[in-house]
Protein backbone atom coordinates (compact mmCIF):
# COMPACT_ATOMS: atom_id res chain seq x y z
CA UNK A 1 0.00 0.00 0.00
CA UNK A 2 1.01 3.63 -0.23
CA UNK A 3 2.81 5.28 2.63
CA UNK A 4 4.28 8.73 3.15
CA UNK A 5 5.80 10.76 5.97
CA UNK A 6 7.37 14.13 6.67
CA UNK A 7 10.77 13.08 5.31
CA UNK A 8 9.63 12.40 1.74
CA UNK A 9 9.69 16.04 0.67
CA UNK A 10 13.34 16.37 1.71
CA UNK A 11 14.70 13.17 0.18
CA UNK A 12 15.90 12.13 -3.23
CA UNK A 13 13.89 9.24 -4.64
CA UNK A 14 15.49 6.62 -6.86
CA UNK A 15 12.77 5.19 -9.11
CA UNK A 16 12.86 2.30 -11.60
CA UNK A 17 10.30 2.47 -14.41
CA UNK A 18 9.23 -0.26 -16.82
CA UNK A 19 8.93 1.51 -20.16
CA UNK A 20 7.82 -1.63 -21.99
CA UNK A 21 4.84 -2.59 -19.86
CA UNK A 22 2.27 -0.65 -21.86
CA UNK A 23 1.57 1.50 -18.81
CA UNK A 24 2.98 5.00 -18.78
CA UNK A 25 5.46 5.64 -15.93
CA UNK A 26 4.92 2.17 -14.44
CA UNK A 27 6.93 2.24 -11.19
CA UNK A 28 8.50 -1.13 -10.36
CA UNK A 29 11.23 -0.22 -7.86
CA UNK A 30 12.07 2.58 -5.44
CA UNK A 31 14.70 3.66 -2.92
CA UNK A 32 14.53 6.73 -0.66
CA UNK A 33 17.85 8.52 -0.17
CA UNK A 34 18.65 11.06 2.55
CA UNK A 35 22.10 12.64 2.80
CA UNK A 36 23.54 14.18 5.93
CA UNK A 37 23.02 17.76 4.73
CA UNK A 38 19.42 16.99 3.77
CA UNK A 39 18.72 15.40 7.16
CA UNK A 40 19.95 18.61 8.80
CA UNK A 41 17.17 20.49 7.01
CA UNK A 42 14.62 17.84 7.96
CA UNK A 43 15.74 17.93 11.60
CA UNK A 44 16.99 14.33 11.76
CA UNK A 45 17.26 11.04 9.89
CA UNK A 46 14.28 8.66 9.86
CA UNK A 47 16.51 6.00 11.46
CA UNK A 48 16.91 8.17 14.57
CA UNK A 49 13.34 7.37 15.57
CA UNK A 50 14.61 3.84 16.28
CA UNK A 51 18.39 3.91 16.68
CA UNK A 52 21.11 6.14 18.07
CA UNK A 53 23.57 6.83 15.24
CA UNK A 54 25.75 9.36 17.06
CA UNK A 55 28.91 7.41 16.20
CA UNK A 56 28.12 7.62 12.49
CA UNK A 57 27.56 11.36 12.82
CA UNK A 58 31.04 12.05 14.19
CA UNK A 59 33.24 14.04 11.87
CA UNK A 60 32.19 15.75 8.66
CA UNK A 61 32.03 12.76 6.29
CA UNK A 62 29.01 12.46 4.05
CA UNK A 63 26.68 9.64 5.06
CA UNK A 64 23.53 8.43 3.31
CA UNK A 65 20.41 6.89 4.78
CA UNK A 66 18.74 4.23 2.62
CA UNK A 67 15.04 3.71 3.15
CA UNK A 68 11.79 2.64 1.56
CA UNK A 69 13.45 -0.02 -0.55
CA UNK A 70 10.67 -1.72 -2.48
CA UNK A 71 10.40 -3.75 -5.67
CA UNK A 72 7.09 -4.68 -7.29
CA UNK A 73 6.31 -8.38 -6.63
CA UNK A 74 6.28 -9.13 -10.37
CA UNK A 75 9.77 -7.66 -10.82
CA UNK A 76 11.79 -9.17 -7.97
CA UNK A 77 14.61 -10.38 -10.15
CA UNK A 78 18.31 -9.61 -10.44
CA UNK A 79 17.63 -7.16 -13.29
CA UNK A 80 15.74 -4.60 -11.23
CA UNK A 81 18.08 -4.88 -8.27
CA UNK A 82 21.09 -4.46 -10.57
CA UNK A 83 19.57 -1.25 -11.90
CA UNK A 84 18.95 0.05 -8.39
CA UNK A 85 22.45 -0.81 -7.17
CA UNK A 86 23.98 0.64 -10.31
CA UNK A 87 22.15 3.94 -9.82
CA UNK A 88 23.04 3.92 -6.13
CA UNK A 89 26.72 3.47 -6.97
CA UNK A 90 26.55 6.51 -9.26
CA UNK A 91 24.78 8.53 -6.54
CA UNK A 92 27.41 7.57 -3.97
CA UNK A 93 30.19 8.70 -6.29
CA UNK A 94 28.38 11.93 -7.19
CA UNK A 95 28.04 13.01 -3.56
CA UNK A 96 31.27 11.46 -2.22
CA UNK A 97 29.36 9.36 0.29
CA UNK A 98 31.45 7.28 2.70
CA UNK A 99 28.83 5.39 4.73
CA UNK A 100 25.41 3.92 3.89
CA UNK A 101 23.01 3.04 6.67
CA UNK A 102 19.34 2.49 7.40
CA UNK A 103 16.73 0.19 8.87
CA UNK A 104 16.34 -3.31 7.45
CA UNK A 105 13.20 -5.21 8.34
CA UNK A 106 12.04 -8.72 9.15
CA UNK A 107 8.34 -9.27 8.37
CA UNK A 108 6.23 -9.75 11.47
CA UNK A 109 6.64 -7.96 14.78
CA UNK A 110 7.53 -10.98 16.95
CA UNK A 111 11.30 -11.09 17.56
CA UNK A 112 11.07 -14.67 18.81
CA UNK A 113 9.93 -15.72 15.34
CA UNK A 114 13.28 -14.42 14.05
CA UNK A 115 15.43 -15.73 16.90
CA UNK A 116 17.85 -17.60 14.63
CA UNK A 117 18.67 -14.85 12.09
CA UNK A 118 18.73 -12.13 14.76
CA UNK A 119 21.14 -14.14 16.88
CA UNK A 120 23.28 -14.91 13.82
CA UNK A 121 23.53 -11.19 12.99
CA UNK A 122 24.51 -10.41 16.58
CA UNK A 123 27.25 -13.04 16.81
CA UNK A 124 28.65 -12.80 13.27
CA UNK A 125 27.97 -9.31 11.91
CA UNK A 126 27.92 -6.82 14.81
CA UNK A 127 29.42 -3.48 13.78
CA UNK A 128 32.75 -2.45 15.35
CA UNK A 129 32.28 -0.19 18.40
CA UNK A 130 33.47 3.02 16.69
CA UNK A 131 30.61 2.90 14.15
CA UNK A 132 27.97 0.82 15.94
CA UNK A 133 24.40 2.17 16.06
CA UNK A 134 22.30 1.13 19.04
CA UNK A 135 18.55 0.73 19.42
CA UNK A 136 17.03 3.48 21.55
CA UNK A 137 16.75 2.41 25.17
CA UNK A 138 12.96 2.60 25.29
CA UNK A 139 12.69 0.43 22.14
CA UNK A 140 15.68 -1.88 22.61
CA UNK A 141 15.07 -5.59 21.89
CA UNK A 142 17.89 -8.07 22.47
CA UNK A 143 19.17 -9.83 19.36
CA UNK A 144 21.12 -12.64 21.06
CA UNK A 145 18.00 -14.74 21.54
CA UNK A 146 19.80 -18.06 21.10
CA UNK A 147 23.15 -19.31 22.44
CA UNK A 148 26.05 -19.09 20.01
CA UNK A 149 26.46 -22.88 20.13
CA UNK A 150 22.98 -23.37 18.66
CA UNK A 151 23.47 -21.18 15.58
CA UNK A 152 23.17 -22.97 12.25
CA UNK A 153 24.90 -20.49 9.93
CA UNK A 154 23.43 -21.79 6.69
CA UNK A 155 19.87 -21.90 8.03
CA UNK A 156 20.28 -18.44 9.55
CA UNK A 157 21.50 -16.97 6.25
CA UNK A 158 18.55 -18.49 4.42
CA UNK A 159 16.18 -16.94 6.97
CA UNK A 160 17.47 -13.42 6.28
CA UNK A 161 15.40 -11.10 4.06
CA UNK A 162 17.00 -10.91 0.56
CA UNK A 163 17.88 -7.21 0.82
CA UNK A 164 19.62 -7.76 4.15
CA UNK A 165 21.63 -10.63 2.63
CA UNK A 166 22.66 -8.25 -0.14
CA UNK A 167 23.91 -5.67 2.35
CA UNK A 168 25.93 -8.34 4.16
CA UNK A 169 27.55 -9.40 0.88
CA UNK A 170 28.71 -5.80 0.52
CA UNK A 171 30.40 -6.02 3.90
CA UNK A 172 27.46 -4.62 5.86
CA UNK A 173 27.48 -4.75 9.65
CA UNK A 174 24.64 -4.52 12.17
CA UNK A 175 23.87 -2.24 15.08
CA UNK A 176 23.26 -3.41 18.64
CA UNK A 177 19.64 -4.23 19.34
CA UNK A 178 16.48 -4.59 17.27
CA UNK A 179 13.33 -2.47 17.29
CA UNK A 180 9.71 -3.54 16.88
CA UNK A 181 7.87 -1.34 14.39
CA UNK A 182 4.23 -2.07 15.14
CA UNK A 183 2.93 0.32 12.48
CA UNK A 184 4.65 -1.70 9.73
CA UNK A 185 4.45 -5.04 11.59
CA UNK A 186 8.20 -5.60 11.37
CA UNK A 187 11.30 -6.18 13.46
CA UNK A 188 13.99 -3.72 12.40
CA UNK A 189 17.76 -3.84 12.64
CA UNK A 190 20.20 -1.09 11.67
CA UNK A 191 22.59 -1.85 8.81
CA UNK A 192 25.83 0.03 8.06
CA UNK A 193 27.83 -0.34 4.82
CA UNK A 194 31.11 1.32 3.84
CA UNK A 195 30.86 2.58 0.28
CA UNK A 196 34.36 1.54 -0.81
CA UNK A 197 33.12 -2.07 -0.73
CA UNK A 198 30.01 -1.11 -2.73
CA UNK A 199 32.09 0.43 -5.51
CA UNK A 200 34.40 -2.60 -5.71
CA UNK A 201 31.51 -5.07 -5.71
CA UNK A 202 29.56 -3.26 -8.40
CA UNK A 203 32.63 -2.96 -10.62
CA UNK A 204 33.17 -6.73 -10.40
CA UNK A 205 29.52 -7.48 -11.18
CA UNK A 206 29.53 -5.07 -14.10
CA UNK A 207 32.60 -6.70 -15.65
CA UNK A 208 31.21 -10.22 -15.18
CA UNK A 209 27.87 -9.42 -16.81
CA UNK A 210 29.51 -7.64 -19.75
CA UNK A 211 31.93 -10.50 -20.36
CA UNK A 212 29.30 -13.23 -20.05
CA UNK A 213 26.37 -11.70 -21.95
CA UNK A 214 27.70 -8.86 -24.10
CA UNK A 215 25.32 -6.40 -22.43
CA UNK A 216 25.63 -4.18 -19.41
CA UNK A 217 23.65 -4.96 -16.22
CA UNK A 218 20.80 -2.70 -17.41
CA UNK A 219 20.33 -4.88 -20.49
CA UNK A 220 21.79 -2.45 -23.03
CA UNK A 221 23.82 -4.18 -25.80
CA UNK A 222 27.45 -3.10 -25.80
CA UNK A 223 28.05 -0.35 -28.32
CA UNK A 224 24.39 0.72 -28.33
Amino acid sequence: RRDFDRFDAFCDHLIVLDHGSGRQNHVVGVYRLMRRDVAARAGQFYTQDEFSIRRLLRGGRQILELGRSCVHPDYRSAGVMNLMWRALAHYVAMHDIKILFGCASFPGADPNAHALPLSYLYYYHLAPPHMRPKALRRRYVRMDRMPFSQIDEKAAQQALPPLLRGYLRLGGVIGDGAVIDEAFDTVDVCIVVRTDRLAEDYARRYRRVRERTGVDPAGTPLGA
